[in-house]
């Protein structure tokens, strides 16, 4: 690592630093009781505000897009053109208010592997000798769509190279918190002074877990191809469509079997605030866990290129690692009536106009 690219991530470390300390200072979420659905709305809307107030004129009208911009919807996790307020544009203030306000839609765990995301790029800066795309830890863009608000619809996301998280918000409440991409490129840094991490290892590990436990004939049904896809099937898709759920049923698997694909589960769940991360625990449970699917696509052995799948009546997770000789992960949940909150939005829409009132955007 270069002089110039250790002062870069020291300066980078700072600034998450300051965010893990606002990060900590938060009130610890309720475990239970009704309230804890509107725990993590409350802290996102308070940082969203924080951080907008301190832009000037400029970085406002960057920042801030109108909720029902298509731009809203248009995601992706490649290195390209983004909209938003790039983290390099802001002094070390706006920094670490804006790592503030991403830790509010995150859990410590989801912060700390989203910054490590980040710090990534420095690593490929490195690697690829400017021989690829631009790679900066402070190309991430914060985006706020409509107004942060306890009564009106408003939503925001934070995007960068393998790197959206999506979330919409309703009169106080969190209405959707996906899609939620995490990618890792190296997924194992294998030289240099962070040789050995693994930034999303619990992705790939939890996955294996339940997959050595399957005996030959389970192999045989949750095994769908011997190939791996090069990429998701979902990609950047509005609202995710990859066909009826293939593989392994839970419901044709042991109880050891089924707490691993809970765990595995968990892994994606857990990136998200307690509170959001409950609901969504909530809703895969009244769905039936039975009714969700497990199949792996790829080799069986590690460092191998691989891909699995885990699909309910609800969600989807996808996992994918076949780029760069199977060191380069693609992981994503996904809802299947949730995401953006579109479909939650018009069921409130169709509720406040059958009540005769009038929805405030």
């Amino acid at each position: 690592m270069t002089t110039s690219d250790k002062g870069s991530f020291q300066r980078w470390l700072q600034r998450v630093l300051a965010g893990v300390l606002i990060f900590a200072a938060q009130p610890a979420i309720e475990q239970s009781g009704a309230s804890q659905r509107y725990q993590s709305a409350a802290v996102m809307r308070g940082t969203a505000q924080h951080f907008l107030e301190s832009l000037k004129p400029e970085q406002a009208a960057k920042a801030k897009i109108a909720f029902h911009d298509e731009e809203r919807m248009n995601w992706h996790f490649i290195p390209r053109e983004r909209k938003g307020l790039p983290v390099k544009e802001m002094d070390p203030a706006q920094q670490s208010l804006a790592h503030a306000f991403l830790s509010s839609g995150l859990s410590q765990r989801g912060y700390m592997k989203a910054t490590t995301i980040m710090s990534l790029e420095a690593v490929l800066r490195e690697l690829e000798q400017g021989k690829g795309p631009v790679r900066d830890p402070a190309l991430y863009y914060f985006s706020v769509f409509g107004e942060p608000s306890d009564d009106k619809t408003w939503g925001w996301r934070v995007e960068g190279h393998h790197l959206s998280l999506n979330f919409t918000l309703a009169e106080g409440q969190l209405v959707a918190s996906s899609p939620a991409f995490f990618g890792s490129n190296p997924a194992e840094v294998r030289e240099g002074p962070r040789k050995g991490l693994r930034t999303l290892a619990g992705e790939e590990d939890r996955a294996r877990d339940l997959l050595q436990s399957l005996d030959d004939k389970q192999l045989g049904i949750a095994v769908i191809s011997k190939e791996a896809p090069k990429e998701i099937l979902s990609a950047n898709s509005r609202k995710a469509d990859v066909g009826p759920p293939v593989g392994l049923p839970a419901a044709k698997m042991t109880k050891r079997q089924t707490d691993l694909l809970v765990l595995l589960l968990e892994e994606y769940i857990n990136n998200m605030p307690a509170d959001v991360a409950s609901a969504r625990m909530d809703q895969v449970r009244r769905a039936g866990i039975e009714k969700i699917y497990f199949a792996w696509a790829g080799v069986l052995e590690r460092g191998q290129k691989h891909y699995y799948r885990v699909q309910g009546p609800t969600f989807l997770v996808e996992y994918d690692n076949f780029q760069n000789d199977a060191n380069h992960i693609h992981a994503v949940w996904r809802n299947f009536e949730g995401d953006f909150g579109a479909d939650l939005l018009g069921q409130h829409l169709r509720e406040s106009h059958s009540k005769g009132g009038q929805h405030r955007e």
